[in-house]
């Protein structure tokens, strides 16, 4: 077995996640897009806007500034000329995943089916005829809003206030439909999903394609490794959340097949697979602020092991508990995570707000300041915000205020 060293291994990683690849110099097009969804596989969604939309960020973080609405263009509009890149299920968490991939994911959907059945007995029991409803109606009225949906039935009766935790009946039904593969998103109308069927958003060659388990599990395990470049069996089951089980039997398939190779990883306790079409850049260069889902460090164990760098997202700490803040963002340098900051996007002032910055411990805050200061610049002209207003905590927010008001 090949023994790796951990830079190689950190390399290996950076340039199947797209670091390595050059920024293009003129304005980005689709075809940047698909080159970093490429990379990526897919985008997590999640519902925190406080600096910015988390499937939003990664595609900045590799190309720069972008427009927003090449992504809400991808994702949920589709013509003859344009069609749509990208669909949503849950495949990380809620995802944005190529529409191609899909069909990866039926097995899930079946899953979810007799899951959301079994949980939600009392709801089917109570309502029978209201999943029916739904489904009617969406055909009828769709891309359509739970909520708008819920007056149109009339017959929907809110529990609490309907929020994601308390979710109306209506809403609840919704949800398992689009776990089961019945519902889509049609759209986005700013984060809520306006459900429709899968026909009248998918091409009619995904909806046909039914692969068996095994052989769509296989696949995902191998989109994980490309997305990877080396990394563990769980790393690489935690990708899509695959079973232990499913991943184990890819995973050993796959070296069968001889798509992925195990190699040992200095400092890393258990065997490492390395995609086989995986090439390490010889040096990564550049900057990169990373959201808390950027795909690169969501996987918390594998981020310490690659970059011996301990992250841990603080949003349900109470705040007196908190070590670095809120909403925290790692700062790539040179292939390195040599420092954190608590941003958050004060729209209403027109400021990216930094309350904290912290730099890594044996990184120099010399290089580290200067090169921060200009991507959270960069960063705030993206988000169309004209200042950048370090606050007072962390080590490094002193020499980051310095080279702010000098920039």
């Amino acid at each position: 077995m090949q023994t790796m060293g951990l830079g190689t291994a950190r390399r290996y990683a950076l340039g199947a996640q797209g670091f390595a690849d050059p920024v293009p110099s003129g304005g980005v097009t689709r075809r940047h897009l698909q080159r970093v969804l490429a990379r990526t596989k897919l985008l997590q969604l999640d519902s925190v806007n406080v600096a910015v939309r988390a499937h939003y960020m990664p595609v900045f973080s590799r190309l720069g500034a972008y427009p927003a609405e090449l992504l809400d263009s991808a994702s949920w509009q589709h013509s003859a000329r344009q069609p749509r890149l990208l669909a949503e299920y849950w495949a990380h968490e809620a995802s944005l995943i190529p529409v191609e991939d899909w069909a990866l994911l039926r097995w899930r959907m079946r899953h979810r089916d007799s899951a959301w059945r079994t949980r939600s007995a009392e709801l089917f029991e109570r309502s029978p005829q209201l999943v029916d409803d739904v489904l009617a109606g969406v055909k009828e009225l769709g891309p359509i809003g739970a909520g708008s949906l819920e007056r149109e039935l009339g017959g929907g009766r809110r529990q609490g206030s309907g929020t994601w935790w308390n979710r109306s009946d209506t809403k609840r039904a919704c949800e398992y439909l689009f776990a089961a593969g019945e519902l889509t998103t049609g759209t986005r109308r700013g984060f809520e999903r306006l459900y429709d069927l899968p026909e009248r958003v998918l091409p009619a060659h995904v909806l046909a394609h039914d692969p068996d388990e095994d052989e769509a599990v296989r696949t995902l395990v191998q989109r994980s490794a490309e997305a990877l470049g080396v990394a563990t069996e769980p790393d690489l089951r935690d990708y899509y959340r695959l079973s232990p089980e499913q991943s184990r039997r890819a995973v050993a398939e796959l070296v069968d097949a001889g798509v992925l190779e195990p190699v040992a990883v200095q400092r890393w306790r258990h065997t490492a697979y390395r995609h086989t079409a995986a090439r390490a850049p010889r040096k990564v260069t550049g900057r990169a602020l990373l959201c808390p889902f950027d795909p690169l460090i969501w996987e918390r164990s594998r981020a310490e092991r690659l970059f011996d760098f301990h992250y841990r997202i603080e949003i349900y700490v109470p705040e007196p508990k908190r070590q670095y803040g809120y909403y925290v963002f790692p700062f790539l340098l040179d292939g390195e995570l040599v420092g954190r900051v608590d941003l958050k996007a004060d729209r209403a002032a027109g400021a990216l707000r930094v309350p904290g910055a912290f730099l890594e411990p044996g990184s120099d805050a010399g290089r580290v300041a200067p090169e921060l200061a200009m991507a959270l610049r960069e960063m705030a002209d993206w988000l169309g915000l004209d200042d950048v207003a370090i606050g007072e905590r962390g080590d490094l927010a002193g020499p980051l205020r310095a080279e702010v008001a000098t920039g």
